[in-house]
């Protein structure tokens, strides 16, 4: 029996809930456990709110199958929250899914999987698993529905997890999906979906920031790239690179975040042709195939969720200082505007998730890192990564 036995985390949202009734149907001795990931409760009823909880008791109910729900708040908080508050502190843009998949939803879910005598865990992912059997590995490949695919959020996943993972949903268009709900009489079948972070839900993430960290929202200098000071920001954590809107200037041409600056509390502006970058430094970087980068590779780069991505050189580089661990340079075929530091860079090939890594730096068309790249500013961005600068 252990062989076919599957724990399933189901929010309470119609993915997850058709993932385990699929695996009803298919003969899995199903278990269901709901994530209290916070205990504020968004607007949207998520997070493993008294709302969400019910709908998936519900729907575990209507399959029969057993269900728990597990506090992680304290983990969530830890290993999540506080990480996302800490990098817009400093001028950074992070994507706290990733760490959430990586820490809390893999990591502890495999580990009560464990103690469960599960020896599958499955979500309502999109995203499919492959396997190489003359290389003996497991490959994290794209969902056949592009615009639903998650694998951008799952790339620190290792062999390790990929062999125990189960995504029932990765062959299926997100309308089949709720045909199925619908085809079992569920209610949920036609929930919209939250496009804010989870824990930041409707208010969005600038209101939040606002409770969170009121000491970071301090004034400071809005810069030209050549140098000019324009005016003066509400706050560095409120901005991110590519931003255009609420930047409260007047200028002939329009004007776009070019860069966040923490040590001068600063935010440098330029036109559109100043987002343009040649390429990335990634820090924190997991390979899914091989444990690290041998050489130069081609692929293909996703530097934010969704579906761009762009031609790009990969190749490994010393890590800049101050970090540990693989790091990797991304020279790109062509330039890319609104690389943001913190976010993640995805690596792939063809259908394959190659691995990926956090944005360090972005590089400007002779490899050289953009930090303090406005005239006047005393760095320039001169430190070459080749030099693990």
């Amino acid at each position: 029996m252990m062989a076919r036995k599957v724990l399933v985390a189901m929010s309470g949202g119609v993915d997850s809930s058709v993932a385990a009734a699929m695996l009803v149907s298919q003969g899995w001795e199903v278990l269901g456990v709901t994530l209290k990931l916070w205990p504020a409760v968004a607007p949207d009823g998520s997070l493993g709110s008294p709302a969400a909880v019910e709908e998936a008791r519900r729907s575990a109910g209507h399959l029969g199958i057993p269900h728990q729900v597990l506090d992680v708040s304290e983990d969530f908080r830890r290993h999540v929250v506080e990480p996302f508050i800490a990098d817009y502190r400093r001028g950074r843009t992070p994507n706290p899914c990733v760490l959430c998949n990586e820490r809390i939803k893999f990591g502890v879910l495999f580990s009560l999987a464990s103690e469960l005598a599960a020896s599958r865990l499955a979500t309502g992912h999109y995203a499919r698993v492959g396997t190489d059997p003359e290389a003996g590995i497991y490959r994290l490949l794209r969902a056949r529905d592009a615009d639903k695919d998650q694998t951008y959020v799952l790339y620190r996943l290792g062999q390790g997890e990929l062999e125990r993972v189960v995504w029932p949903l990765g062959g299926l268009k997100k309308t089949e999906v709720r045909d199925l709900a619908r085809s079992l009489g569920w209610r949920l079948a036609d929930k919209p979906e939250s496009q804010e972070i989870c824990f930041v839900g409707e208010c969005g993430y600038r209101q939040f920031l606002r409770a969170a960290i009121p000491d970071a929202l301090r004034e400071g200098p809005i810069y030209h790239i050549r140098g000019e000071l324009l005016g003066y920001h509400r706050g560095l954590p409120l901005y991110t690179v590519g931003q255009r809107r609420g930047l409260g200037l007047a200028w002939p041409q329009p004007l776009y975040v070019v860069r966040l600056d923490p040590e001068r509390n600063a935010v440098v502006v330029g036109s559109r042709d100043d987002l343009a970058c040649g390429g990335l430094v990634a820090t924190r970087v997991n390979f899914i195939p091989f444990s690290e980068l041998p050489g130069p590779l081609q692929v293909t780069v996703k530097v934010r969720y969704g579906r761009d991505e762009y031609p790009a050189l990969i190749r490994p580089v010393p890590a800049p200082c101050g970090y540990a661990g693989p790091a990797v340079a991304a020279v790109f075929e062509r330039p890319v505007r609104a690389v943001a530091p913190g976010q993640a860079a995805v690596f792939y090939r063809g259908e394959e998730v190659i691995g990926g890594g956090t944005i360090h730096s972005a590089l400007d068309a002779n490899g050289k890192s953009m930090e303090g790249a406005e005239q006047g500013h005393p760095d320039r961005g001169e430190v070459d990564v080749a030099d693990g600068g």
